[in-house]
């Protein structure tokens, strides 16, 4: 068994496209195999990963301080302090946090570290593909890029 302290785990700032996310990837400083953690800390107007959903792992979302909106299965919903939040493995859970206060939103990540995934992008009519770790995870992958979703190719071609 290992344990790891919040304060002893480095954040990851992340600030692509119009995500911008610091990220403390707990469950991997605990070597966690089946169940990934992040604590994730958005500032004031950011947002979080894409909006997307997992096609093999559920995820959930449990708010620590804050006060945000999620935007889940395409409907908006407000987030606060307390708010604990379950996104199947399929289109219902479809998910993006949004900061839309002026203060801090900090919250834990879970989900389960199912290989493979493939990881669907509505928005942008993409699809990610993960095979030999899943998404999150920190092995090796032997198979893993995006996709447009309309680039459907005949079995046989």
């Amino acid at each position: 068994m290992t344990i790891a302290n919040e304060s002893d785990v480095e954040w990851t700032d992340i600030d692509e496209g119009d995500a911008r996310m610091r990220r403390k990837q707990l469950g991997e400083a605990v070597a966690g195999e089946e169940l990934g953690c992040s604590l994730y800390e958005l500032p004031a107007g950011a947002k979080s990963w894409p909006y997307h959903y997992h096609t093999g792992n559920e995820e959930a979302i449990y708010v620590l301080v804050g006060e945000g909106m999620l935007r889940l299965a395409g409907e908006s919903h407000s987030l606060s302090e307390g708010d604990y939040v379950a996104l199947p493995a399929d289109e219902s859970g479809a998910h993006r946090v949004v900061n839309d206060s002026e203060g801090v939103l900090r919250y834990l990540a879970v989900s389960t570290m199912n290989d493979p995934d493939v990881t669907v992008y509505p928005d942008s009519g993409k699809l990610g593909v993960f095979a030999g770790s899943a998404p999150g995870g920190r092995d090796g992958r032997t198979l893993d890029g995006y996709y447009r979703r309309d680039g459907d190719v005949d079995y046989w071609e």
